[in-house]
Parts: structure tokens; C-alpha cells; sequence
């Protein structure tokens, strides 16, 4: 008989879970709000705001390259959790949502490339690559104890590691003009709060203060201004303690996370998702870029995840934890094809300048993600409920703030 086990889920990964859970009911609202009035008579007005101008920005540009950075920090900061006390601190465990990633980030990319090689619309193959953190945990919390622990921090590895990448894509393919002056000089400031980092500066003041200067001209010099906020991340000390409270890493994800999940994505899905649906909404569907889309996210993301993963298992390079089981991983295959906000984003630079090619883009990962999400949520309600052989629910416990453990 397999051994049983409690499955250990910190204090940080509850809070960030239960968040995350929250975020997204108000994540749908926010769309269901924009989409309606984008298609009423007030359309053209609530559109015509978001791109009006504040300053040398728009309204939109604000939103997608100010407010956004802060949330791609959020996103360093939990990624820095992760590789020093979380599910990527220990090599073997990390493998399995490192191959999960890829698999769920290549295949998608290939499907895509397959329908729009040679096309303008190439630009968007990294659309389908994405996984929207907040919507994938949402769903997966409304099942509650129906899966096991392990599949919730595989499922949050797996979608910050696929952010990780889509960031790299951001930062490598979506860089139209280049000034080298002012990304040197924006390095040049990362470089001096690493140099803070090591001297043992513990105060978030200076961190804060010089990582605007570092997006300002990080967005002067043409690379997208959100990757300064996930350089800064690294920048931040850890004191590679779980849920250390001393911590200015964990301090100032802990201070973030509710006002990016519940302020920075809703207004976020209020700018970018009024998406006019005209009459022929249907064929546009059918267009190469729409079907590397569709197929992309809620085929390519529950193939690649599991073909990865079983070779990575059939080879012995990583192992399921034992209360895992294939069912689950393509069940978290489903829930990582739900685009959302982080394919948007990369629609937007993608296809920037042309308003009718964005907006079927979205409509396509609306379509998409919603039925990635539907199939993947019935799929593990029939499906994934753990073995009681392997893992008594009953006695899965975490670890709180000084790492003693209490019942979940």
C-alpha cells in the first residue's frame, strides 16, 4: 500500500490562494460590465476614454504599461518566493511544473505558427502561450476539497512559471525600436539596487523610489516598461525564510497582492476587454490568427502540459507527488488555457495599430478561456477527487508563519 502523507501549504500560499479566488469573480464582472456597455450607445464613449490622454500617455497606455508593471512585480516577487522557499526552491520537485510550462507554453506557440506562418498575424503566437493566474486559481478553488493540495501549488507554479516566460517573449520579441542608452541606464539603476541588496540595505523606500526611475527609462528605451517591475523583484532581499514576516520581499508582496488582484487587474479588464461584437463576429472567428487562438489555449495547453510531463516521468527525470494523479495534470492542462489578462496583454503589443485585429484577438481569447475553464472545472469535478490510498484529506496540514504545523 503507498504510504500517506499531509501535504504542507504555508501561511503566504493560503493567503495568496484565497486572493487570487476572490480577484477573479471580480475579474468576470469587470468583463461582463466592459463588454456590455462597449456594445450599447454609450460604446463609443466608454472606449473614446480609455483612450484619451493624461499627460504624454493615454488613459489605456497608463493602465497597460504603468499600473501593469506593478502587477508583473507581484508576479517577480511571488516567482522569488517560489525559487527560495516555495515549490521551485527544491530542484527535483521543480522540475515537474518547469516541464509542465514548457510543454503548455511550445505547444500552443506551434499551433498558432501552423495557422499564421508567413501571415502578418505571426506577431501573435505568443498570444496562446499565457496562463492568467488569478481566473486558472479561481476555478480550481471553487472545486475546494474535491482535488488535493498538490495539484493547487503545481497549478500556481506551473502559471508563474508560464508568466516567466511570457515576460522573456515580451521582453525579446516585442521590442520594436531599440535605445540602448536608456536600457543601459535603467539596468545601470537594477544594477545599483543589487548593489543595495548585497550591503544589506533591509529599508523598501529606496528599492521603491529607484524602481520608478528604473521603468521610466525602461519604457524610454522601447523594451516593454513591465519588465522593470519583474527586474526589481530580484532586486528586493529575501531572507530565504518561509512567510518571514522581516522579510522586505515578503512584506511587499504581501502589500501588493490585494490591490493588484482587487484594483490594478479589474481596471485592467475594464480598459482592454470593451470589445465590440459586430455581425459578423462568427466568421471572424474562423480566421487564422482566431483559430491559433482557440486551439491554442484550450488544445495546445492540456496537450503540451501532459505530453511534457509523462515524458519527464517516463524518462525519471521528476515524479507526481503521491497524491497527484494524470487526471489531475490534464485537468490543470485546461485551467492553464485560460489566457485572459496575460494573453490580452500580448495582444495588445502584438498587434499594435491595427484596433479590428485586436479586437478579434480578444473576442478569441474570450471564447477560448471560457471554455478551458468550463472543460477543465467539469473535468476534475468528475475526475479529481485524490485517491484515499494515497493521501488521507483529513490530515493534510500547512505550516504557519514559524513554521509549526496546524490543520488546514
Amino acid at each position: 500500500m503507498v504510504k500517506k502523507r499531509s501535504v504542507r501549504l504555508t501561511e503566504a500560499f493560503k493567503d495568496f490562494f484565497e486572493n487570487e479566488r476572490a480577484g477573479a469573480m471580480i475579474l468576470i464582472a469587470c468583463t461582463l460590465v466592459s463588454l456590455t456597455v462597449a456594445n450599447t450607445a454609450f460604446g463609443p464613449s466608454y472606449l473614446q476614454f480609455w483612450q484619451g490622454y493624461l499627460g504624454p500617455l493615454s488613459v489605456e497606455h497608463w493602465v497597460n504599461d504603468g499600473l501593469m508593471a506593478i502587477f508583473f512585480l507581484m508576479i517577480g516577487l511571488e516567482l522569488e518566493r517560489e525559487i527560495y522557499a516555495g515549490e521551485l526552491s527544491d530542484f527535483k520537485s521543480a522540475l515537474l511544473p518547469i516541464f509542465a510550462a514548457i510543454g503548455g507554453v511550445a505547444v500552443p506557440a506551434l499551433i498558432h505558427f501552423s495557422f499564421n506562418s508567413g501571415l502578418p498575424t505571426q506577431a501573435g503566437i505568443g498570444i496562446p502561450m499565457a496562463t492568467d493566474i488569478a481566473f486558472a486559481i479561481g476555478v480550481l478553488a471553487l472545486l475546494g476539497s474535491r482535488v488535493p493540495a498538490s495539484l493547487k501549488v503545481f497549478l500556481v507554479a506551473l502559471a508563474v512559471i508560464d508568466d516567466l516566460i511570457a515576460v522573456i517573449v515580451i521582453a525579446v520579441f516585442y521590442t520594436s525600436e531599440l535605445s540602448v542608452g536608456y536600457l543601459a541606464a535603467s539596468l545601470g539603476v537594477l544594477g545599483l539596487l543589487v548593489v543595495m541588496n548585497r550591503l544589506g540595505v533591509m529599508t523598501l523606500i529606496p528599492y521603491l523610489i529607484l524602481g520608478v526611475v528604473a521603468w521610466f527609462f525602461m519604457l524610454k528605451s522601447g523594451v516593454h516598461a513591465t519588465i522593470a517591475g519583474v527586474l526589481l523583484a530580484f532586486t528586493i532581499p529575501f531572507t530565504h525564510k518561509r512567510d518571514d514576516a522581516d522579510s522586505p520581499s515578503y512584506r511587499l508582496e504581501h502589500a501588493l497582492h490585494k490591490p493588484v488582484v482587487f484594483l490594478i487587474l479589474p481596471i485592467f479588464a475594464l480598459a482592454n476587454t470593451g470589445i465590440v461584437i459586430g455581425a459578423d463576429w462568427a466568421s471572424d472567428l474562423t480566421s487564422p490568427n482566431s483559430l491559433g487562438i482557440i486551439l491554442g489555449l484550450v488544445t495546445g495547453k492540456p496537450i503540451g502540459v501532459t505530453l511534457l510531463v509523462v515524458a519527464a516521468v517516463a524518462f525519471g527525470l521528476c515524479k507526481l507527488p503521491l497524491d497527484l494523479n494524470w487526471k489531475h495534470v490534464i485537468g490543470a492542462g485546461f485551467l492553464a488555457g485560460i489566457g485572459f489578462t496575460m494573453s490580452i496583454f500580448i495582444t495588445n503589443l502584438a498587434f499594435t495599430g491595427s484596433a479590428d485585429l485586436i479586437n478579434d484577438s480578444k473576442m478569441a481569447i474570450l471564447l477560448a478561456s471560457l471554455t478551458a475553464g468550463t472543460v477543465g472545472f467539469i473535468f476534475l469535478k468528475l475526475f479529481g477527487q485524490p485517491n484515499i490510498d494515497d493521501v488521507d484529506m483529513d490530515t493534510m496540514d500547512y505550516e504557519d508563519d514559524n513554521g509549526e504545523e496546524q490543520p488546514a
